[in-house]
């Protein structure tokens, strides 16, 4: 079985970053990916998807530093669905999350230049022979993406 989410979009919000009682940092934050499309008549359609991303230690600690509002960043991870019992209404409430593995700052390369990944290393310090963005070059494409 897989559960495996792949998105690409631009921030929301700044990251909200706390730490838990046992010390572990985590961070909260949501992309927008948008669809857009043409239906039957011919007229340009578009739908906003909100994401809310859960990262934990060093990577919530980078995400802190470095991600932003309006930042476009891609997010690999898997879905999980949490519940918990509203204390105003009483209801049971459930949230699907993004539980992210790894994020990478996406953009032109003057926006990349010097800052860090996910795994604290800038573009140009990863190694030559590790595949960068899985084949994804972001400031090739800058143009092509529709945020």
């Amino acid at each position: 079985m897989l559960n495996k989410v792949i998105l690409i979009g631009n921030l929301g919000r700044d990251p909200e970053i706390r730490t838990t009682q046992s010390g572990q940092t985590v961070a909260n934050f949501s992309v927008a990916t948008t669809r857009r499309w043409r239906d039957r008549d011919g007229n340009r359609q578009e739908e906003t998807e909100w994401h809310y991303i859960v990262c934990w230690g060093r990577q919530a600690e980078v995400a802190g530093q470095y991600l932003t509002r309006g930042r476009l960043v891609s997010v690999e991870g898997r879905l999980q669905t949490r519940s918990w019992d509203d204390q105003q209404s009483g209801q049971k409430r459930y949230r699907t999350e993004v539980i992210c593995d790894n994020f990478q700052m996406l953009g032109g390369r003057a926006d990349n230049q010097g800052q860090q990944g996910y795994g604290g290393q800038s573009r140009r310090e990863q190694p030559q022979s590790a595949p960068q963005d899985q084949g994804f070059d972001a400031s090739e494409q800058d143009d092509d993406i529709p945020f």
